[in-house]
């Protein structure tokens, strides 16, 4: 027996009408004579919402408390000071995300986790799908997973995909569709020896997806209407329509970042998609670097000749040059408005994997331009392709003109996600769609500027009328060349057959769906409104203790009230960004636990410093931590002074021009230290973590350093220079010099390397030393409480550097004044 035994694994996954709730239960046994530290780590989908959490001891429940995000952070940051793992929420990949908690478990005791979660299963190209991830860490004599699928109109088809669908584990998976097909089952139950033998496993047992894709019957064009409680739900996706010709426009930035494997890649999807344009199409080409090259200046027909020249040009397209999105998009709206055709629907589709830095670069700026030319007359697509992309302004610009924003992850089929996005939005069926309904209040979105082939409409609202008896709804919408109108009813009293645990599943429904559009149309409102609708969308995930960008989830554990913090990771997400410059040598404080219980002071102001603290406004304008202006800075009394050395990674040098005095800090804004080599004396702010930084910009000779924080150091740094790139993380780093790759694996061979033109790359033990041009970084390999993480430092940089971000060249100069006040430039700030 395992001194710590799992010993039973449960996922239990109920779908009703697409809403999918999803429970994980763990029963975990100490069989030590003494007390054991007990993990419990799943991955769920990031569109989900978690809406529980327990833990059970010697009879005893632990329950997660959702809370505001402000309200949970003192916890949080009281938890990291105490050296604890308090974020236990992260990204993973593409499509999960991480989460993860501990607890202490006494001598021959059990303990059992149980996790809910909730999403609305999206259609998209024609299914609808449900991912189920398992990795235990461990074989497990009592693994099930059952899913319990009911959908009123019938299942079309069922089927089942997945790394946990193998010859291997073949007569584990079982699935039963009822004969009215309104209900399926799906069972994995694999014995212990199966459980080490498919394809990823191993001795730590399963380690894979089960994914259900499947579909429903649509007998009624007019939708599926569903009424329980108080709340409806209308499903609307017609298939009896003609496809509407379309107008599409592909912008394809050609920058030099985008050289080698990217630009090969987009070459190969726009290949592929010119290929799958209709006849009755119509389609224009712009690429843009620093200066926009339009292929046409009017949209041509999808002829064959015409396609012919379209792919001599994808063909041709190089990489080189800066990023001018402003003018790259204006174009393509100007060439989508030169040919007007009645009865077509126009798409414009963005591809870049970088921020704007020639032409206009004002990210608000260029926004308000697009949003301008565009005039709601069609959507406009945002694809960031890569890591280091700026997402919050794509997905803005994006929402602000209904359409949406994707990631295309830098990965051998970049091109594949390239081509599924397109067949998304390939097949418009109707335009300008409002759905109608009489006696129901607070709807989700009723008005959808396209409906494509394959998706979904999906609307809930309440019944305001508790008299009311019968549901009527009315649906509008162009064709390609006619009005339509589909109308329904529906009888307010009929009851759903659902299971009873579930019968308030349309409410939740509508409250999931609801959180999510307020959360998108916040990102596009300023002012008042943006704090109204944001406040709906607070008010709404604590009322259903839904995990959203805008709550926590607090856990307190039994010993000794530890706590941690669950916070729901946001796709790219990046503090806000402000107008002002910052220059200064920053050398980085550690994370460890001693640090983190203290705060380094300017002489003559004990208990000052500068707090980069994240706003949690989920303003979405913003970029890479750069500026200055964006300083959230308090003032507290002085605390007692205790002398003491802190311990920096970094050039020893700066140990010199540190203040000796340490003050145990009272903040409770969570983020890593940075110290910034200033005059008259070193500034210490913080950064948020699980935000991307610009580490540093020189803009002279076109070198760049970006990076992505978590609670303990750097998870991933992305270091550009010229055509060049490097990809840096805790497990390895790989370079591009924009012909070919290579990867190299941290502890393997010290002392390897590689030179070109424009690199020299050497491994030292744990350090990276990397020379760009005139630019000398070290990258440290650090490990704190069993997880690795990054360190970067500037080792050598030209004097004459036009340098930008948190590394940047010293020079930074401030001024004091009366009332812990201190003077940057012409700003005035308050020193917490």
């Amino acid at each position: 027996e395992r001194d710590v035994d799992i010993y039973s694994f449960h996922i239990n996954s109920t779908v009703n009408s697409r809403y999918a709730i999803t429970v994980i239960t763990s029963r975990v046994a100490n069989r030590l004579s003494e007390s054991k530290e007990v993990h419990f780590e799943v991955k769920i989908p990031k569109n989900a919402f978690i809406s529980k959490f327990r833990m059970t001891i010697e009879g005893k429940t632990y329950d997660g408390v959702v809370k505001q995000k402000e309200a949970a952070q003192q916890q949080y940051s009281q938890a990291v000071s105490r050296g604890e793992s308090a974020g236990i929420v992260s990204s993973v990949g593409r499509t999960l995300e991480d989460f993860k908690t501990s607890v202490t478990v006494a001598a021959f005791s059990k303990v059992t986790f149980e996790l809910t979660y909730e999403e609305l299963l999206k259609r998209r190209l024609g299914k609808y799908q449900l991912q189920i991830n398992a990795q235990p860490m461990q074989t497990v004599s009592d693994f099930k997973i059952d899913v319990y699928i009911n959908e009123h109109p019938g299942i079309s088809f069922l089927e089942i995909k997945g790394g946990l669908k193998t010859q291997e584990l073949s007569s584990a998976v079982t699935s039963t569709l009822a004969s009215s097909t309104k209900e399926a089952w799906v069972n994995f139950y694999p014995t212990r020896e199966q459980q080490t033998k498919c394809e990823g496993c191993g001795e730590n047992g399963l380690n894979g997806d089960l994914i259900i894709e499947y579909d429903v019957k649509r007998p009624k064009q007019n939708g599926e209407l569903q009424a329980l409680n108080g709340y409806f739900v209308h499903y609307f996706a017609p298939t009896d329509i003609q496809q509407i010709p379309k107008n599409v426009v592909f912008l394809i930035d050609k920058s030099g970042s985008m050289r080698g494997t990217k630009i090969h890649q987009t070459r190969l999807a726009m290949l592929k998609i010119l290929g799958d344009l209709g006849g009755d199409d119509y389609f224009g080409l712009i690429t843009f670097d620093s200066n926009v090259d339009v292929w046409n200046n009017e949209l041509l027909q999808a002829t064959e000749s015409n396609l012919q020249k379209a792919t001599s040009f994808v063909k041709s397209i190089e990489a080189r040059g800066g990023t001018n999105i402003n003018q790259a998009v204006l174009n393509g709206v100007e060439v989508i408005k030169s040919h007007p055709r009645h009865g077509s629907a126009s798409i414009l589709i963005l591809l870049t994997d970088g921020d704007p830095t020639s032409g206009e670069t004002n990210t608000g700026r260029i926004q308000e331009n697009v949003k301008e030319a565009i005039g709601g007359k069609f959507p406009l697509y945002c694809l960031g392709f890569g890591f280091d992309v700026n997402f919050d302004f794509l997905e803005k610009m994006a929402l602000e003109n209904d359409g949406v924003a994707r990631r295309i992850y830098e990965d051998s089929d970049a091109d594949l996600q390239l081509q599924d996005f397109y067949k998304e939005v390939a097949t418009p069926l109707l335009t300008d769609v409002q759905l109608n309904y009489i006696g129901a209040a607070n709807l989700t979105q009723t008005s959808f500027r396209q409906y494509y082939n394959g998706s979904e409409i999906v609307v809930a609202g309440q019944i305001t009328d508790n008299s009311l008896e019968t549901l009527h709804t009315e649906v509008i919408a162009i064709s390609e060349r006619t009005n339509i109108t589909y109308q329904q009813s529906i009888s307010t009293k009929d009851v759903i057959d659902v299971l009873p645990q579930h019968e308030n599943f349309i409410q939740r429904l509508w409250a999931y769906l609801t959180v999510k559009q307020l959360l998108e149309k916040e990102v596009t409102l300023k002012g008042d409104e943006k704090e109204a609708t944001r406040k709906k969308a607070l008010d709404l995930s604590l009322k259903y203790e839904f995990v959203t960008p805008l709550t926590s989830m607090v856990v307190t554990k039994p010993q000794e009230n530890e706590t941690q913090v669950a916070h729901k990771p946001k796709e790219g997400e990046k503090p806000p960004r402000g107008s002002g410059r910052t220059s200064g040598s920053a050398r980085v404080l550690n994370a460890y636990k001693k640090i983190s219980k203290q705060v380094h002071s300017l002489d003559s102001t004990p208990g000052v410093f500068l707090s980069m603290a994240p706003k949690y406004s989920l303003t979405k304008d913003s970029s890479l931590i750069t500026n200055h202006n964006n300083l959230r800075i308090k003032t507290h009394d002085a605390a007692p002074t205790i002398t003491k050395t802190a311990r920096i990674i970094g050039d020893r040098n700066i140990l010199r021009s540190m203040p000796r005095d340490v003050s145990p800090t009272i903040t409770t804004v969570s983020g890593l230290r940075f110290l910034i080599s200033a005059q008259p004396k070193p500034i210490c702010y913080k950064a948020p973590v699980g935000h991307k930084l610009r580490l540093l910009l020189d803009t002279s000779s076109n070198f760049s350093m970006n990076g992505e924080l978590s609670e303990k150091g750097f998870q991933h740094i992305a270091v550009h220079y010229k055509t060049a790139k490097l990809l840096v993380s805790p497990t390895e780093y790989v370079y591009s010099d924009g012909e070919k790759n290579v990867t190299h694996v941290w502890g393997q061979s010290p002392g390897q390397g590689l030179k070109s033109d424009s690199a020299s790359i050497i491994l030292r033990d744990n350090k990276l030393d990397v020379t760009m041009g005139s630019m000398r970084v070290f990258f440290l390999l650090h490990k704190k409480d069993g997880e690795f993480f990054l360190w970067p430092f500037i080792r050598r940089q030209p004097k004459d550097a036009n340098t930008q971000g948190i590394l940047g060249k010293p020079g930074l100069e401030f001024e004091e004044l009366p009332g812990s006040k201190i003077k940057i430039g012409d700003q005035e700030v308050v020193a917490e």
